[in-house]
Order: C-alpha cells, then sequence, then structure tokens
C-alpha cells in the first residue's frame, strides 16, 4: 500500500526495501542485518534486483558474512532473487541501494520515492551529522503515526545534503559489487555496508520509540 497519501486504513508496518542488482550479494546481506538489528520493532525488510537472478540463492560467500552478523542461517538458505519492479516501489518508506546506479534505478521506476530513497553510504554519512535529540524532535513533532514519524526523519537528513560535504569520488556513496570476487572483496563490501546499516538503525528506533 502507497504510504504518502496518510490513509487512516494503512498498515503501521513501516517497510524498507534494500536495491543491488543480482540480489544474491549486496541487497540480501543488507535486508537480513537489517531484519535482525530492528527487532522488535514493527519493520518488515525485503530485498530485490535491478537485474536479478531470479529464484537464485544467496551467495555462499555472502550467507558467511550474514552469519557473522548474527543472521541465522535459515533466514540466508530461505533467500531467493527476485526481480525488482514498480510493484515493489509502492509500499516502502524507505528504499537502501547499494550503489548511485541502483539509485537512479529506483527513482526511474518510481519517481514518487525520490525522497525516501538513498544509497546505503549516503545514508550513513548524512546520519552521522544528526543527532540522537534532534531526530527524535523531529519525530514527534510529526505525532503518532510511524510513517509520518520516519517521514520527518528522513526529510531531516536530507536538509542535511547541501550541509554535509559530499565525497571527493562519487564512487564512496557506493558498496563495491562482490560478485564473482575473491573474498577480500566481500569483506570489503560487508565492511562498506556494514556502518550505513548501523545509522540507519539508529534514525528507524529513535523516530519509533
Amino acid at each position: 500500500m502507497f504510504r504518502g497519501g496518510g490513509n487512516a486504513e494503512a498498515s503501521p508496518t513501516i517497510e524498507i526495501l534494500t536495491v543491488c542488482t543480482g540480489n544474491i550479494c549486496r541487497s540480501p546481506l543488507a535486508e537480513q542485518i537489517l531484519r535482525a538489528a530492528l527487532t522488535p520493532l514493527d519493520v518488515e525488510v525485503s530485498s530485490a534486483g535491478t537485474h536479478a537472478l531470479v529464484d537464485k540463492p544467496m551467495t555462499r560467500e555472502s550467507a558467511k558474512l550474514a552469519a557473522s552478523f548474527g543472521v541465522r542461517a535459515a533466514d540466508s538458505k530461505a533467500h531467493r532473487a527476485r526481480w525488482l519492479t514498480e510493484l515493489h516501489l509502492t509500499g516502502p518508506d524507505l528504499v537502501l541501494a547499494m550503489s548511485r546506479e541502483h539509485r537512479t534505478h529506483v527513482v526511474g521506476l518510481a519517481p514518487a520515492r525520490m525522497r525516501s530513497t538513498f544509497t546505503v553510504r549516503e545514508f550513513e554519512r548524512l546520519a552521522k551529522n544528526v543527532g540522537d535529540a534532534e531526530i527524535r524532535d523531529e519525530a514527534e513533532a510529526a505525532g503518532a503515526d510511524p510513517h509520518a514519524r520516519v517521514r520527518a526523519a528522513l526529510a531531516l537528513l536530507r536538509a542535511h545534503r547541501d550541509r554535509v560535504e559530499a565525497p571527493v569520488d562519487p564512487v564512496d556513496d557506493d558498496v563495491v559489487d562482490p560478485y564473482r570476487r575473491s573474498w577480500d572483496v566481500y569483506q570489503q563490501s560487508a565492511t562498506e555496508l556494514a556502518p550505513g546499516l548501523a545509522e540507519v538503525a539508529r534514525v528507524l528506533r529513535i523516530a519509533l520509540a
């Protein structure tokens, strides 16, 4: 269900969608880490790929990384890749792209998602400049509706786009793609991903408190 209209009958559940290319490495890892980090909040996390290897499982390397973050093996084993469509973009309160290319793809499919789509590393860069109290104040001002509270928190982050220095190299807003690459690259990818996910969890926990 579309969240932007303030529908009183809308589900209170906050939806997050993570997006990468094949939906077998970065986005399912992000999905599973976030799901664990946001328990027991009323948040659903899912993932999809812009050029998904449909129905393929998560790579062994990504599943191994997920386990190191406390994700249950059964959760990683259950994953099957799916192709990102407009339908997947009608509901999410937050879309987390693994790269600028994926963010562009999301906004191209669903222009209304522009205000709620960030790359994970961009989210980290912006959120680090916003304190807990500031997030709490914005969420409280938005009222009791959880979707409105999350929108207020995201608007606060967007307001910092002009205040926070952009990376010298734009690629620093991307999480490296480890597919068919070495274990070292998989570890690098997780290292780039994890801090942004931690900031997402922090922002949402405060906004939804």
